[in-house]
């Protein structure tokens, strides 16, 4: 029945096509006989119809689905929009399989290809992979990975096995195992045995623990067929659908005896199993029949009083862990395929997942197999039903779209251009150069790397900021689960995948794992901007150091040997001064005045300035030579007294030198005094400067912190989980930007400036803000330690000098921070422990966090409501 639609769906446009040519044609048939000489041939309006069609098919996304054996996989792409190819074309936008797909055919794949398989999947689809690796992991983590029965591997686990089974029989116990093939699929080669002696050897098959208690369905056993999507490993992403098929035995169900081990139809649920069975029943109501849906579990367990959420939340925990013991392989084997893809780029493998989990009869889910390829078998009106949804949003979700062919050839052509046409890099050597220099270009190679690792991650952010959008209108039945909004699991689940890196790469993949840690961290695009900032800002002051300074100045010029007595050299030296002092700003020595810096420091370098500095130098030595008599006829007609320039120019240039040299030094002096001063005026404001408490005095809001310092031990563990885990990153920055306003506002008033963005202070204090912020919040908690100060490193790492004074001011602005917090905490706390309304029951849902409750005193009720939901008070720098 359902595949009747498609044919008749496009049967209609055939239709519509031929009545088309015959009006065309009779159209012009009646204008040639008006007179006219006009005549078309109905051979070339055929032809140029089907250039139209053909143009509609090329605008079409294509699908090569010669892999799958499975008619609603047909319809449900076809549905989509999407055209099947006639052949197995390599080159389709969709390539469905239903076997394992070799790695090289998904490296051949372009970036706007998608396949129905990820690589590396095996580990948990294979039913021996699957014990191996939960086991590994499970020693790693034991109270997390206990979702599976107890699993022997044989012939390599027989003995450990044997082991077991003497230990049983000293206990005087007997159990029941369910032996598997390691590599079997819809329960070919299963049987149960009574005694473990008598299981083969030699075979390569699992040996597992029989659960003898199961939950059970009007007398019968049963399992759950869930199906999972996961759409990118890199990172990973999961979905899960929110339907599904609950598969029943077809006798009724007692513990396994020597006289029931062989009837199967009791204690399997495999649908290829049981249809053969006489008491299968096939129903369309999803109530009733052998074959049932979730949703109708669901509503069976609520009626019967069962905690149906708290089942599902079991239920995504067990499924997650089971992907993140995959996830380090399938990234490893998907990295090796598509080989320079960067971490967030689009994913050219996508895969439908089956999972099995089993009931006991307190209601824990146990994960039994995985299958990558789950059959999509319409055999029943409920398998249609549940399948081609799946299908369907799982489609939408993968977001195929034909503009992507071309987006991806023309990164291709531009990337290729970039690499032959590109600017080659050559090794640059520096020999002459000094120790200083040579660090300082190692350091600017760092940080234009780190400079690229952040744009990247930036982009990487907005991405996924899209595909989010774009997945939260697309979703249909699905609901992810990873990444997810919830931030105490999203954390657990982000360790236990940094525990399973670690179990299976074991320091073999060390990009691996850091991407990975990167990509599930929790910064802002606001704060990728701020560092990449910085990173802006260290590598302008290191391009500035690394400038040309121009050539060398010699330590001695040729002079004129012309003897003279001391004293005329000095009455010449005071004249000399006093010349150059009262010289007009075009000549000479005003100019040679200018030079007395020297060469830039260190701590302040512009690439201008060291610029100048070799013209100017060029134009001293040509000035340090003996004046011509024209030029010393020149130079006499002025209207300044005359000077013997001869007698100053024999003098040793280092004289010259310390005369300019002073007079400079005078001057820098005069600035760096009234820099000093208003650095000095800014501490002292600083320090007369406190938080205020809203409600509360200055002395009592001085006693609460006294308190806090007092009791210490009390409020650590709870300070922090306030400042690092209840805050987010936008709630923690308000925090901090409640002393950054107040600061800002005190330096326009002390240094007498409107904009002080460009001021050299406020950027040092502005690091000192970033740094606080720094890892979620990390940088301003160490500040609580005695033994850290890590917001000092960024200037011991920098080639900018701090003065004392600037260190002191930043020390003071870190303290103001700290008090700030400290405040804020408290009257978070003071407005939690208030007289609460009475909660209204709700019931939480697995994902969702549960409901906080607040009140507020009525003096400054509507101030302190918003301010408890933002994260913080109203707080405010109270300035002298």
């Amino acid at each position: 029945m359902p595949a009747a639609t498609p044919d008749s769906v496009r049967s209609t446009p055939v239709l519509q096509t031929t009545a088309s040519i015959h009006s065309m044609a009779s159209i012009q048939t009646v204008d040639a006989s008006q007179g006219g000489h006009t005549h078309f041939d109905e051979s070339v309006l055929k032809k140029s119809q089907l250039s139209k069609k053909s143009r509609k098919r090329k605008s079409q996304a294509t699908a090569n689905l010669y892999g799958t054996r499975y008619d609603v996989v047909h319809a449900v792409v076809e549905q989509a929009g999407m055209q099947v190819s006639k052949e197995d074309d390599p080159k389709c936008y969709l390539i469905w399989s239903d076997s394992f797909v070799q790695n090289e055919r998904i490296a051949e794949l372009k970036s706007y290809q998608r396949i129905n398989h990820f690589p590396g999947m095996g580990e948990i689809c294979r039913k021996d992979c699957l014990a191996r690796n939960i086991s590994k992991m499970s020693r790693k983590r034991p109270e997390e990975f206990n979702f599976t029965p107890r699993t022997w591997i044989f012939p390599a686990e027989y003995c450990t096995f044997q082991t077991y089974i003497k230990e049983l029989r000293k206990r005087k116990k007997q159990k029941t195992f369910i032996v598997k093939p390691a590599n079997g699929a819809m329960g070919n080669g299963i049987s149960l045995y009574r005694n473990g002696e008598k299981i083969p050897q030699n075979e390569h098959i699992i040996v597992q623990e029989y659960m003898d208690k199961p939950f059970l369905l009007d007398g019968y056993k049963f399992d759950l067929r869930v199906y999972v999507l996961v759409t990118s490993c890199d990172p990973l992403r999961v979905f899960l659908y929110q339907d599904g098929l609950v598969r029943m035995g077809t006798e009724k169900y007692h513990s396994p005896t020597d006289g029931n081990i062989d009837e199967l139809c009791m204690h399997l649920t495999n649908y290829s199993v049981n249809k053969h069975n006489e008491n299968f029943q096939k129903d369309e109501d999803v109530s009733k029949g052998s074959k049932r849906s979730i949703r109708y579990l669901n509503n069976f367990l609520t009626k019967n009083g069962y905690d149906v959420p708290l089942l599902w939340f079991n239920i995504q925990n067990l499924i997650m862990k089971t992907l993140i013991v995959a996830e380090p392989h399938m990234l490893h084997a998907y990295r090796m395929c598509r080989a320079g893809n960067h971490a967030g780029n689009e994913s050219v493998c996508f895969e439908v997942l089956g999972f099995d989990i089993f009931l006991d009869k307190k209601l824990k889910p146990w994960v039994f197999e995985v299958n990558r390829s789950p059959s999509f078998g319409t055999d029943e009106k409920i398998d249609y039903d549940i399948k081609s949804g799946l299908l369907g949003d799982a489609i939408k979700l993968m977001n195929i779209r034909v503009s992507d062919k071309r987006k991806s050839i023309s990164a291709e052509r531009a990337e290729a251009e970039r690499r032959l046409l590109g600017p080659t890099k050559r090794p640059e050597h520096h020999s002459s150069t000094s120790k200083d220099d040579r660090v300082d270009r190692q350091r600017k190679i760092a940080i234009d790397k780190r400079k690229e690792e952040l744009k990247q991650y930036l982009n990487m952010i907005r991405m996924d900021r899209k595909r989010e959008e774009y997945e939260n209108r697309h979703m249909g039945g699905f609901r992810r689960i990873f990444p997810t909004e919830n931030k105490s699991q999203q954390a657990q689940w982000t360790q236990l995948l940094d525990d399973a890196f670690q179990v299976f790469l074991s320091g073999r993949a060390p990009a691996l794992q850091k991407d990975m840690s990167r990509a599930y961290s929790q910064y802002k695009e606001a704060e990728i901007l701020d560092m990449i900032e910085q990173c802006e800002e260290d590598g302008v002051s290191l391009t500035a150091a690394l400038a040309p300074r121009g050539p060398k100045r010699l330590s001695s010029m040729p002079t004129a040997d012309v003897p003279q007595a001391s004293g005329e050299e000095t009455e010449d030296t005071g004249d000399e001064a006093m010349w150059e002092k009262n010289s007009p700003p075009t000549s000479p020595s005003f100019r040679r005045r200018q030079l007395s810096n020297g060469p830039p420091q260190r701590s302040r370098p512009t690439s201008s300035f060291a610029h100048r500095l070799s013209s100017e130098t060029r134009e001293h030595r040509s000035t340090s030579r003996p004046l011509s008599s024209n030029q010393l006829g020149k130079q006499s007609t002025g209207s300044h007294p005359v000077v013997q320039r001869t007698r100053s120019l024999t003098r040793p240039l280092s004289a010259t030198k310390r005369i300019i040299t002073n007079h400079s030094k005078e001057t820098s002096n005069v600035k760096s005094e009234r820099e000093e001063e208003l650095t000095k005026r800014t501490l002292s404001a600083l320090s007369d400067m406190r938080i205020k408490f809203p409600g509360k005095t200055d002395e009592e809001a001085d006693t609460v912190l006294d308190a806090i310092e007092g009791n210490w031990k009390y409020h650590k563990p709870r300070i922090a989980s306030y400042w690092l885990v209840k805050l987010d990153s936008i709630k923690r920055r308000k925090v901090i930007d409640i002393v950054r306003m107040n600061i800002r506002a005190l330096l326009q008033r002390v240094w007498h400036l409107n904009d002080v963005d460009n001021l050299a202070l406020y950027r040092i204090f502005c690091r000192v803000f970033n740094r606080l912020l720094w890892s979620h919040g990390q940088g301003l908690w160490n500040c609580f330690s005695t033994s850290q100060c890590s917001w000092e490193t960024i200037f011991s790492k920098s080639t900018d000098v701090i003065s004392p004074m600037e260190m002191s001011c930043c020390r003071r602005i870190v303290q103001l921070c700290r008090q700030c917090l400290l405040i804020v905490y408290q009257f978070a706390a003071e407005t939690k422990n208030a007289v609460a309304p009475e909660p209204v029951k709700t019931r939480t849902y697995p994902g969702n966090e549960p409901p906080k409750y607040t009140t507020w005193n009525n003096g400054n009720g509507a101030i302190a409501q918003r301010m408890v939901r933002a994260g913080h008070p109203l707080g405010q720098a109270q300035q002298p």
